[in-house]
């Protein structure tokens, strides 16, 4: 069983606003990102919610979602993927792989998610290609939960990844380029919308 863990407890320091709450195409970036995992093959879908909780968590409580709560969110990404891997393995012991996600993807959908999982062999890591490299979505075997649970900072699983590059897939993922981190970002995400 795969579980996938959003990541969205940090603050948006460079946006200025939670970017978990903008709203594109009518619904929020990350109502956006749980409605495409709970489309997938993949159970449970755990949110991890720190900064800004209070103003977020209203937006999805009615949503089918583990909310975890992460009150070490300013230690960084990595915070995150620990408490996350450690609710899974205690709450949903079958579960043998995990995908990890952004909530500042917009174009992220269940297809590509899947893919993620289909793309797999046993100790395998699947991550996205995009024209920056490669990076979220991620997929990771359970054989690498214990590195998980070990990575420290801000820099989320990135050197796990590079660490491992001989039991990397990749799956062609053109938009994963498409973040938003500033609100240039997201004014020319609403660009990008209205010519497509």
């Amino acid at each position: 069983m795969t579980g996938i863990i959003i990541l969205a407890a940090g603050i948006s320091v460079r946006l200025g606003t939670p970017k978990q709450n903008l709203v594109y195409e009518g619904q929020t970036l990350l109502q956006r990102t749980i409605k495409s995992a709970l489309a997938t093959v993949c159970h449970p879908v755990i949110v991890m919610l720190g900064g800004n909780a209070g103003i977020i968590k209203p937006t999805i409580e009615n949503l089918p979602v583990n909310i975890v709560y992460n009150e070490n969110w300013q230690e960084g990404m990595s915070s995150s993927i620990r408490l996350g891997v450690v609710h899974l393995q205690k709450n949903h012991v079958k579960i043998n792989s995990v995908i990890l996600m952004l909530c500042d993807q917009p174009f992220v959908d269940a297809e590509l998610l899947n893919q993620l999982k289909l793309s797999t062999t046993k100790k395998s890591i699947v991550v996205c290609a995009y024209n920056r490299g490669i990076g979220p979505p991620a997929f990771f075997d359970s054989h690498y939960f214990p590195e998980l649970l070990l990575l420290q900072g801000n820099d989320g699983a990135k050197n796990l990844i590079l660490k491992h590059e001989t039991h990397i897939t990749t799956v062609p993922f053109p938009l994963g380029n498409i973040d938003i981190d500033t609100l240039d970002d997201f004014e020319q995400l609403k660009d990008f919308g209205k010519e497509n």
